[in-house]
C-alpha cells in the first residue's frame, strides 16, 4: 500500500512538473522576442580598401535608406541614391566629415545608437483606425476612410527597411574615410 502511494505522489509530481514547464514553454512562444540591445560605440572602420560608392556603398543603401531617402519625397531633402546627394548633405547641412567617419552624421545615425536620431527609425506602434473601435472619423460603422495613393497617409508601404550591420556600418566608415568617392 506504502509503495502505491509513493508511486503516486511521484507521477503527480513528475505530471505538475511536466505541466509547468509546458506552459512555461507556451508562454516564452507566445511572449515576442526583445530587441536586440542599442550599440553604444560606432563600429570600427573595415579594413577593406578602395571602397566606392557605387560598388559598396549604394547597395547597402539601397536595401536600408533609399526607401525614404531616394528620389520620390526625400525626408530631411536627404537623398542617399546618389553619391552627389549624400555629399551634398540635408536640410540640416552635411551628413558626411570627409575624411573623418567619426564625425559624420551619418554614420552615428547608421549605427543607431542614440534612438532619437537611428536609422532606421524604429518602427512605431500602430495606431487605432478613424472610424474603428468608436474612433472618430471613417464612415461611422466602423470602416476606415479611403487610403491615400502609396498606402496610409501617402507612406511607402512594404516591409520596414532593415537596418545596417556593425559590418556594414564600418564599410560606410571606410569609404569616408577613404575620401567618399
Amino acid at each position: 500500500m506504502q509503495t502505491d502511494k509513493l508511486t503516486t505522489s511521484l507521477l503527480v509530481a513528475g505530471l505538475t512538473l511536466s505541466c509547468g514547464a509546458l506552459q512555461a514553454a507556451e508562454a516564452d512562444a507566445s511572449t515576442p522576442p526583445k530587441p536586440a540591445a542599442r550599440p553604444t560605440t560606432i563600429p570600427p572602420a573595415s579594413t577593406k580598401q578602395g571602397v566606392t560608392f557605387a560598388t559598396d556603398i549604394k547597395p547597402l543603401f539601397e536595401a536600408s535608406c533609399v526607401k525614404c531617402h531616394g528620389e520620390q519625397k526625400p525626408k530631411g531633402d536627404l537623398r542617399l541614391d546618389t553619391l552627389e546627394g549624400v555629399l551634398k548633405g540635408s536640410e540640416e547641412g552635411k551628413v558626411l566629415a570627409v575624411g573623418d567617419s567619426a564625425k559624420s552624421k551619418l554614420v552615428t545615425a547608421i549605427a543607431r545608437i542614440n534612438p532619437k536620431t537611428a536609422m532606421p527609425p524604429e518602427p512605431r506602434a500602430p495606431r487605432p483606425r478613424p472610424g474603428a473601435s468608436g474612433n472618430p472619423g471613417g464612415d461611422g460603422a466602423g470602416a476606415p476612410p479611403a487610403a491615400a495613393p502609396g498606402g496610409a497617409g501617402g507612406r511607402p508601404q512594404g516591409p520596414p527597411p532593415k537596418p545596417l550591420t556593425a559590418e556594414e556600418v564600418g564599410l560606410v566608415r571606410a569609404w569616408i574615410d577613404q575620401g567618399a568617392k
